[in-house]
């Protein structure tokens, strides 16, 4: 069975060795492939307003975050990365982050999640979010320098909470 809590400071060590093998591959976030630990684990777990893990039997197989994707007037609409270690690819970890996340987002009062940079070539990822009920609003033409394939389109994927009432 898959748990999805709150991080503590004992995670901080798996989530990096996630985060490391995400980032150092440079093909689905803007953070350097040679990011540092600590700056990483600041991005990760300093600056969101909340961290999360996905566990089974104490082993952390991804992690996600929650922050206001803009300040003041923006600060309705939230922002979320999600990563799941290799081993635990295609098992719906994912799906089940996402989903967490949605729930998450709600009780801390947000309308909206958006994904500002979300990699035209990164096929899974795009099919899951839309399937999470996320559309593609924007594209951001060769906004991302992948790794491989050089520059890349970007996408702005975005998701209001249709249950939340206006004002």
């Amino acid at each position: 069975m898959i748990e999805i809590r709150n991080a503590k400071e004992i995670d901080f060590e798996q989530i990096w060795t996630i985060l490391h093998e995400v980032f150092s591959k440079g093909d689905t976030y803007s953070f350097s492939p040679n990011i540092s630990k600590e700056d990483a684990l600041h991005i990760w777990g300093e600056v969101p307003l909340a961290t999360y893990v996905a566990t089974q039997n104490k082993e952390i197989l991804g992690t996600y975050y929650l922050k206001p994707n803009q300040p003041g007037l923006g600060s309705h609409v939230c922002n979320a990365g999600y990563a799941v270690s290799t081993e635990s690819r295609g098992k719906g970890i994912g799906k089940l982050m996402c989903m967490h996340s949605l729930k998450e987002a709600r009780v801390y009062g947000f309308k909206a999640m958006q994904y500002n940079c979300v990699v035209s070539s990164n096929h899974p990822a795009i099919e899951l979010w839309k399937k999470c009920g996320f559309n593609i609003v924007g594209t951001l033409h060769k906004a991302f320098k992948h790794r491989e394939n050089g520059f890349v389109d970007a996408f702005v994927m975005y998701q209001w909470f249709d249950d939340i009432q206006e004002p």
